[in-house]
């Protein structure tokens, strides 16, 4: 049995690391509060924008947006993998990952290629160490996401898919159900599926201005755009939730370590008090 005072600088380790972690719990907990705002903010806009799309794919029969067009064959993928910045949050970043990695697995026993970009730094240092074609990448964008920060990295992807580099674009993120619920997800970006997209309940017709092209450019970029903002904030606010949940699970482990270790320096006092009573009587019997 350890000594006293081993198990005593113990406690003491595992208090300390418990201060960190319940301040850590109180600092996501915050921030969370804070994410899911932001998360149910973009919805209205991105549902908006989706059914504007919708009615512009099915109003301008003469123009077909590349957006819209389904390739024949695929031998190349686009990925945008979106993780967080940081760790200590659970198993978030691990299981957008692995789902990640069996699809590109999949694809790849198909004869496909990939092209990646990485939002977040724990993907971009996975997506390095396996090996991959990382073209574009964005870091650091803290509680908030920004669009004028993530514009760049994406720019390079849209452009690779209307220039023929590849021929679907898929996004992996995790998106946020509850508190207690994130799920990692895969959506396909481009082409726009009808799936995505959705039919309009009625048939319209726009006056364009100045043309149908550029409208549908300018419109059916945004729409992309906002899909992918709101995957970010998605997963931000998947990130806070799992680390709050983590660093909770972290304070509570430490509670019960630093009782285990409190009962086991008094088992190990009581014994040292017990032998030296023994020590004393046997002396005082040997007088």
């Amino acid at each position: 049995m350890a000594g006293s005072k081993e198990i005593k600088t113990k406690i003491k380790s595992v208090q300390n690391t418990r201060k960190i972690t319940k301040a850590m719990e109180m600092v996501a907990a915050s921030k969370m509060r804070k994410a899911q705002e932001r998360t149910r903010a973009a919805r209205p806009y991105a549902e908006k924008i989706r059914n504007v799309a919708a009615h512009l794919s099915h109003a301008n029969p003469e123009y077909r947006h590349p957006y819209l067009v389904t390739r024949d064959t695929i031998k190349k993928v686009g990925i945008i993998v979106v993780t967080a910045d940081k760790g200590l949050c659970g198993g978030l970043n691990t299981n957008v990952l692995r789902m990640a990695l069996t699809k590109m697995r999949e694809w790849e026993s198909q004869g496909e290629t990939f092209e990646v970009c990485c939002i977040g730094n724990k993907g971009l240092g996975f997506m390095q160490r396996l090996g991959a074609n990382v073209v574009s990448h964005v870091v650091g964008l803290g509680d908030k996401p920004h669009m004028e920060r993530l514009i760049g990295a994406l720019k390079i992807m849209l452009d690779g898919y209307t220039q023929d580099r590849f021929d679907r674009l898929e996004i992996f993120y995790t998106k946020f159900v509850n508190t207690m619920k994130q799920e990692p997800v895969m959506e396909q970006l481009l082409p726009l599926s009808g799936e995505r997209l959705g039919a309009p309940e009625g048939s319209w017709d726009y006056i364009y201005e100045p043309d149908a092209k550029s409208v549908l450019d300018q419109t059916l970029t945004r729409y992309i755009e906002a899909l992918i903002y709101q995957s970010v904030t998605e997963n931000m606010a998947s990130e806070q939730s799992a680390r709050m949940v983590a660093m909770k699970a972290a304070s509570d482990n430490a509670g019960s370590v630093i009782d285990e270790l409190t009962l086991i320096y008094n088992k190990s006092r009581q014994a040292a008090i017990t032998k030296e009573l023994s020590e004393i009587v046997a002396g005082a019997a040997a007088v």
